[in-house]
């Protein structure tokens, strides 16, 4: 599961008794609270010897008083931070990275997820694919309607789908006039670009008798679940 956030504690609130170089440390440590202190930014703020500095950060940790992080745009520097403090976005990367590394397979599954939802009924808008992959339970982890909307945002950067406010008729009869919404690219169609390039909708001669919950439909199609080939 995504991690919960902890709220962040009062960083002024006083150190518990320690030996003065732990207590110097740490103290310098915890007042960056979210962000968090390179070692080497440790040394220069405390003035401290290196092997005061390596040994009091091993008390600390042991002492379950202060962790290391890793900061995604530099992996290689050791971060540390207190344990009351979850690393910010600018430091974790936010949702979509797991210790530090972007977690591609749960952002890929939510595009396959997402493209067959928005495929299967012509038009729909983010709160239907919201609780439609809740309801599902497709995927083992929780997600946000800001993490859908951040998939949904690419899809349509990458041309995979197409954003239209809605008019109200037609293929927008369903959804609320002027409510944002989504449906497949038909640029997409016949291309050799993204995960729509060999759609068999395009070519299909019963496509415009093709419904969600028709006798002709997406779901009973054996060739658009082969192009679709999910597996979580």
């Amino acid at each position: 599961m995504l991690p919960q956030k902890r709220p962040h504690p009062d960083s002024k609130s006083k150190p518990p008794p320690l030996p003065e170089a732990e207590q110097k440390i740490y103290t310098s440590i915890k007042s960056k609270q979210s962000m968090g202190i390179w070692t080497a930014d440790i040394k220069r703020e405390t003035g401290l010897p290196n092997t005061v500095v390596t040994k009091a950060l091993k008390s600390l940790q042991n002492k379950n008083l202060i962790k290391d992080v890793v900061n995604v745009h530099n992996r290689a520097k050791k971060m540390f931070m207190a344990v009351e403090f979850e690393p910010s976005r600018e430091i974790s990367g936010g949702s979509w990275y797991t210790d530090g590394k972007l977690d591609t397979e749960l952002i890929n599954a939510l595009k396959r997820v997402c493209l067959r939802y928005i495929a299967e009924h012509k038009v729909t808008t983010m709160e239907e694919i919201s609780r439609s992959i809740e309801a599902s339970r497709v995927l083992n982890v929780p997600c946000s309607m800001q993490q859908l909307l951040e998939i949904v945002r690419t899809l349509v950067l990458d041309k995979e789908i197409e954003e239209f406010r809605s008019k109200g008729a037609g293929e927008f009869a369903r959804v609320p006039s002027g409510k944002t919404c989504y449906r497949i690219s038909r640029g997409k169609v016949g291309t050799e670009a993204g995960y729509l390039a060999s759609v068999p909708c395009g070519v299909c001669p019963r496509i415009s008798e093709c419904t969600p919950d028709g006798v002709i439909s997406p779901k009973t199609c054996v060739y658009y679940n082969k192009w679709l080939n999910l597996d979580f």
